[in-house]
């Protein structure tokens, strides 16, 4: 008797539910099913049907849907996105219903009107890593829809997911506002050459090398930010454009530069060829255009190679000695370094699970070379994050990173990245405010286009009672990248340093700009709730904490205010002030 026919298809495939469900349903059953009916009846269904979706089955809270286009799949969830932040704007943190969605195209089994297979569960397990309110998509996805909608994705590197047997990459797609160039103005030009510095594209056919080729990239920006006389714009920025078909003056209006460097990495067993070339933003000519080839071994060469002909092209005066400046190298074991590229790779994720790979990492390369200081100094700053978000409890680690953070301004006393991320985490974990601006001030003065050191700047002057100051150097982390991921961490901090200056007005204006991003981070929420219940805006204040109480239900008070170890009495007193009013109670 033959074997039964099974039918097999390429689909799009779409997971969606609601974040945060069952808190909801607990909170008011009878509202919480009648705004999903409504929202499903008005906007959801009709949306599908409108790009040919297919509703396969609903559970409860969520949907499977299958479409024959994957840009029709992509475009559907944007566009119901897009209308639910509307629909949410005005409605309470704790009300709103916000769905997670995952997106993957591939393989399916279709029976009885059900469909089955890989696909299906991949595009179930990117749902459960996705962000309320985003959208979750897998490489093939992105890879198909790049460039043919308005969105832009984040790479979120290679996934574990569960019961998937081979790691899937997965990136966020990125489609509010401040994306699209008809909203976001021109910045203007700085009063010297600026350049920002492209993701190379990965040319050697294996796409677990692209920590390799992104390596590189920030290693030629390091290189370049050491020239005071130039401005460059941070990683974060530019890697905001990594897998977008891009077009160089939208690039050059964004981030407010003249120059963008493009290019590509090729791995080839012990060899590498890295292309580059060198567009003028203003008017789309090319400056110059070379490939540089040679032994793995000699990738330091090769990027120095680089970066010389970028300087000499658009800053052909700069003094000899920052040119010697710009070609230290952190580590002469190449084994320790590929560790090094590795750890930034899985920190860049900003996830708990990528932390701790990243920190294994890091300790992988100290081990390699017990003298790299800016390994110690990226392990302290993993350290830090972790702190930051909660996922540290042991005093043990506390005690660790301080370690690692003494080590890194030790080793890395000629290090920019080492003294930045070892003099935060001495005034994070060992309230020594004072050294570790001290460090701070020294990694800015070897770079002063580090963003992320005039970021970590603005916290330990905020500590130290220089509202104003830090709020300077925070506007210049703010400028020298101006699409970062983490730029509501910025935005926060504006929020407190203008919260200790006693400008509680401006201080809400910034909370108000951070809140949408904010998610599940503590430090964030508190300063936004504080921040708006002395500016007198009640309702976004009671928001902010209702979402502190959901996150930590015993927290106080005082346990934020310890996070930062204020100077100054009065600022202390500002803050616990402000989350008092807002609902928060010790």
């Amino acid at each position: 008797m033959p074997a039964e026919r099974v039918e097999r298809r390429l689909a799009a495939i779409v997971m969606a539910d609601v974040a945060g469900y069952s808190r909801l349903m607990g909170a008011d059953e009878e509202r919480t099913l009648a705004q999903l009916k409504a929202v499903r009846l008005t906007l959801v269904d009709p949306k599908i049907a409108e790009y040919r979706g297919r509703i396969v089955k609903t559970t409860g809270d969520g949907l499977l849907v299958e479409f024959a286009s994957v840009v029709n799949a992509l475009r559907c969830a944007v566009e119901v996105q897009r209308a639910m932040a509307d629909l949410n704007a005005e409605v309470p943190q704790a009300k709103r219903i916000e769905f997670r969605v995952g997106i993957h195209e591939g393989d399916i089994i279709s029976e009885d009107g059900d469909i089955f297979g890989d696909g299906v569960n991949v595009a179930a397990r990117l749902e459960g890593i996705g962000e309320p309110a985003g959208i979750c998509v897998s490489a093939r996805v992105h890879e198909d829809t790049r460039g043919k909608l308005d969105v832009a994705f984040e790479d979120m590197g290679e996934q574990h997911l569960k019961n998937i047997a081979v790691p899937v990459r997965a990136y966020r797609v990125r489609f509010g506002d401040r994306l699209t160039d008809s909203i976001r103005p021109a910045l203007a030009l700085p009063d010297k050459p600026s350049i920002a510095v492209l993701p190379f594209q990965n040319m050697s056919g294996d796409s677990e090398q692209d920590y390799f080729a992104d390596g590189i990239v920030e290693d030629i920006i390091t290189a370049l930010s050491r020239f005071t006389e130039l401005f460059v714009i941070a990683r974060n920025s530019s890697f905001t454009y990594k897998g977008r078909a891009v077009d160089v003056k939208q690039v050059g209006r964004e981030l407010g530069v003249r120059y963008v460097l493009e290019g590509s990495v090729r791995k080839a067993g012990n060899r590498l060829r890295i292309t580059g070339q060198l567009i003028d933003a203003v008017t789309s000519a090319h400056i110059w255009a070379d490939h540089f080839d040679g032994p793995q071994e000699n990738v330091f060469d090769l990027q120095d190679e680089i970066t010389m002909s970028v300087v000499g092209a658009i800053a052909p005066k700069l003094q000899q000695a920052e040119i010697e400046r710009a070609k230290r190298k952190p580590t002469d074991s190449l084994d320790a370094y590929d560790y090094y590229l590795r750890g930034i790779a899985s920190l860049y994720r900003w996830t708990k699970e990528a932390s701790e790979e990243a920190l294994r990492l890091f300790n992988k390369a100290i081990e390699l070379d017990p003298e790299f200081g800016c390994a110690y100094g990226m392990a302290a700053r993993c350290q830090v994050w972790r702190q930051a978000n909660g996922w540290i409890s042991k005093e043990s680690e506390r005690s660790e990173a301080a370690l690692l953070a003494r080590r890194a301004v030790a080793f890395g006393s000629e290090e920019p990245a080492a003294l930045m991320a070892g003099g935060f985490a001495l005034a994070f974990f060992e309230n020594e405010q004072d050294a570790g601006a001290a460090f701070i001030d020294r990694a800015l003065a070897l770079n002063p286009n580090m963003a992320a050191a005039w970021h970590f700047s603005c916290w330990v002057r905020i500590a130290l009672g220089l509202p104003d100051l830090a709020l300077t150097h925070e506007r210049r982390a703010m400028r020298l990248s101006p699409l970062d991921p983490l730029l509501v961490h910025m935005q926060a901090a504006a929020a407190l340093a203008e919260l200790c200056a006693g400008r509680f007005i401006e201080a809400s204006s910034w909370a108000q700009k951070a809140t949408r991003g904010l998610h599940n981070w503590p430090l964030g929420l508190g300063i936004a709730a504080a921040s708006n219940a002395l500016a007198g805006r009640p309702e976004e204040a009671k928001s902010a904490a209702i979402r502190l109480r959901q996150l930590i239900p015993t927290l106080k008070p005082s346990d934020l205010a310890n996070l930062i170890q204020f100077r100054r009495p009065e600022d202390r007193a500002t803050l616990e002030d402000g989350l008092r009013k807002a609902g928060l109670l010790e």
